[in-house]
């Protein structure tokens, strides 16, 4: 019989696997704690628990960690790892600069969005990952302990995976967890907005939003969940909110050029955000197969990041990490698909 796994519990799911094996009420806090804060790869080595309680937890349960399958390594330190998920994989990707760490974490194998520039959503949807899955991303990578910052820009929509991220998410920042700030955290969504509203009435992480294009037309083109959620009402919810404190709104931006990067564009974008207090991201799109979209040359990006400026929107822009390593979001993971 395959074992559940212990990692990606709660809480409120540890306490109920503890009182079924009639184990004392102090017992969920030492697993907790070997879970999430001593990382611990086996129930043998919880050793303030007692050999009995742990062959008895053995029987069901195993830890859940598993170690990534490869590691590609870029020149400029970034390093995309490759995890093995049933049959599929996924991707994480490890990226230093200076004194921070950031991971970037996925959320699902494969994605439904279907984005026209992301080549996870050529891929297709095939399943959404559990909290045991996420977490292990964070725990089995090299230097795991180093890491100052986490992003939910990996492969999937997070908000597609309501549950098991906001499960994840109580794991990282709880006490009983990794204790993790919330303003280390930031969970990237295309815009769902069932998934927005509960995250940020529960949540305290971070928020970015994809946005690529500041008209519906544009957008629709290559973001085909336009349809679904419209940009005009996802502002609309996120006007609702207070971003001018601890919680920060950022929106992505991917350059395109010749398609959104002009300063009409600029312009239009700054008053498509007026009034909403936030950040943009301008990203350098990184070229995947089969895709007519080409990167806008670092001059337009400057200019557009400058007119954003002027026009009172805080706008940043990105820098490229990994391009060495299948930089674009999905290619790695596609590349060993294939070759399956």
């Amino acid at each position: 019989m395959e074992k559940e796994h212990l990692l990606g519990k709660t809480w409120e799911e540890l306490q109920t696997i503890t009182s079924e094996a009639g184990m004392p009420r102090f017992a969920t806090k030492q697993i907790a704690s070997w879970l999430y804060a001593k990382r611990v790869t086996a129930i043998e080595d919880m050793s303030n628990l007692s050999l009995r309680h742990r062959e008895l937890l053995a029987q069901r349960y195993d830890v859940g960690r598993e170690a990534p399958v490869q590691a590609h390594r870029s020149v400029d330190g970034t390093i995309k790892y490759l995890f093995k998920v049933g049959a599929d994989f996924v991707e994480t990707v490890y990226i230093p600069d200076h004194d921070r760490a950031t991971l970037c974490v996925s959320s699902q194998v494969g994605c439904k969005m279907n984005c026209s520039f992301c080549m996870t959503g050529k891929q297709g949807f095939c399943r959404n990952l559990t909290s045991a899955e996420i977490i292990n991303q964070i725990l089995s990578v090299e230097d795991s302990d180093k890491l100052t910052n986490l992003v939910f820009m990996g492969m999937g929509e997070p908000f597609d995976n309501l549950d098991e991220v906001m499960k994840a998410l109580s794991i990282l920042t709880s006490e009983w967890g990794f204790a993790w700030s919330p303003k280390r955290i930031t969970v990237s969504t295309i815009g769902h907005l069932k998934g927005i509203r509960r995250f940020l009435d529960e949540s305290r992480c971070h928020l970015a939003v994809s946005l690529h294009a500041p008209s519906r037309e544009e957008r629709l083109q290559i973001m085909p969940v336009e349809k679904a959620y419209p940009i005009a009402d996802i502002l609309d919810l996120l006007r609702q909110y207070d971003f001018s404190h601890q919680r920060r709104l950022s929106f992505e931006y991917i350059l395109f050029s010749g398609y959104n990067d002009s300063l009409r564009h600029a312009d239009a974008l700054a008053r498509l955000l007026q009034g909403v207090e936030c950040r943009v991201n301008l990203i350098r799109f990184h070229a995947i197969p089969g895709v007519n979209l080409k990167s806008s040359d670092p001059r337009s990006m400057e200019a557009f990041r400058d007119r954003l400026n002027s026009r009172g929107i805080v706008a940043t822009i990105r820098a490229s990490r990994g391009e060495d390593i299948f930089a674009a979001c999905g290619m790695l993971s596609t590349a060993e698909k294939e070759n399956k």
